[in-house]
């Protein structure tokens, strides 16, 4: 069953309930990439590592002349 099959489903069964519809697949995708970096750096503070800057760290020490 693909997705919209089960929206028109589920659309179906909430209108015979008397319930509203529920919200179209896609409705939230953009709310939900956005929210992607504040739940990793949410992760990362219970699991006890650094927030941040772990790219530009490891750039910064790679790109670091040796001495």
């Amino acid at each position: 069953m693909s997705i919209t099959q089960q929206y028109l489903l589920d659309t179906y069964r909430a209108q015979q309930h008397g319930e509203p519809a529920p919200p179209a697949p896609g409705t939230h995708d953009r709310q939900v990439v956005r929210a992607w970096p504040d739940d990793r750096c949410f992760r990362a503070v219970l699991a006890g590592r650094p927030v941040g800057g772990r790219l530009r760290r490891a750039l910064a020490r790679r790109l670091r002349p040796s001495r």
